[in-house]
């Protein structure tokens, strides 16, 4: 994108930083919606990760990375 032109963020629509977008579905996210996969340390939004809850603690998991969990 051109110098000085802005993204929204997906999720609640605030200016997010054109370099802060979901690894996985590539749609801009800013810093406070975005999460960070405990597993593989990628960026992604609410819509491609899960939050998991189980005996190790919260865990962020992309969609990717939720596959190989048991």
């Amino acid at each position: 994108p051109p110098v000085g032109v802005s993204k929204a963020c997906s999720s609640c629509v605030r200016t997010a930083d054109v370099k802060d977008a979901c690894a996985q579905c590539d749609q801009f996210v800013c810093q406070n919606c975005s999460r960070l996969c405990s597993c593989c340390n990628t960026v992604t939004c609410s819509s491609c990760s899960t939050v998991d809850y189980g005996d190790v603690g919260e865990q962020v998991l992309c969609n990717g990375c939720l596959i190989f969990q048991v």
